[in-house]
């Protein structure tokens, strides 16, 4: 799978934070059920790396899988390594970014000014993760066209089923899902994931 073009097409990319191990795959399974393809294992999650692992090989042909929350370049070639094709950041760091060029991932760094989203897209980033967009929403990033309109854009916080729309139509590639969409705070059971898919498939029909 072609893991720009994937993001881009998909434009969700559902971010997994503090998954248990265990329910690492029934999640991620029962998104791909619901037309979601890109999946994000934050660094700061209980065996992070296993749990790249393991979705990179249980789930080859149907996500990408990326590592988030990635402050460094070491963190960056780990991930990769464990089967990451895309490393999100929350800040710009130059030698991450130049750490995820030369393993080949997609690399998303975090910026929230002009200023910013242009010095990491001038590093190498390939789509710019504006971070936080929480107090900022889809408004800003259609100011953000204005001057920038060659930089792809990927808001993430704030991001919600009221206003994801928006957040496309403003421009944005694609946005990140954070607890709106995967809730891992409490326990799964069978209606736990019913209501996972449901939602899901809400996020996926409002961008498709």
């Amino acid at each position: 799978m072609d893991t720009l073009q994937t993001i881009k097409e998909t434009k969700l990319i559902a971010i997994l934070r503090n998954a248990k191990p265990n329910d690492i795959l029934p999640i991620v399974e029962t998104l791909y059920k619901a037309g979601i393809r890109a999946i994000e294992v934050t660094m700061n999650s209980p065996k992070a790396l296993e749990s790249i692992e393991l979705i990179s090989n249980e789930m080859k042909d149907k996500v990408v899988v990326g590592a988030g929350t990635v402050l460094d370049a070491e963190s960056a070639r780990l991930a990769i390594l464990s089967g990451a094709t895309f490393i999100l950041s929350p800040t710009v760091d130059k030698d991450t970014i130049r750490m995820s060029k030369k393993y080949g991932a997609v690399s998303i760094p975090g910026a929230l000014s002009p200023t910013e989203i242009l010095e990491a897209y001038e590093y190498g980033g390939d789509i710019i993760k504006v971070f936080p967009t929480t107090s900022l929403g889809p408004e800003y990033i259609k100011d953000l066209q204005g001057p920038l309109p060659h930089i792809p854009l990927l808001p993430t916080g704030g991001v919600s089923i009221d206003n994801v729309t928006d957040f496309i139509e403003a421009g944005a590639v694609g946005v990140g899902l954070g607890s709106a969409l995967v809730n891992t705070k409490v326990e799964t059971n069978k209606a736990y994931f019913e209501e996972l898919e449901q939602k899901a498939q809400a996020f996926y029909n409002k961008v498709h």
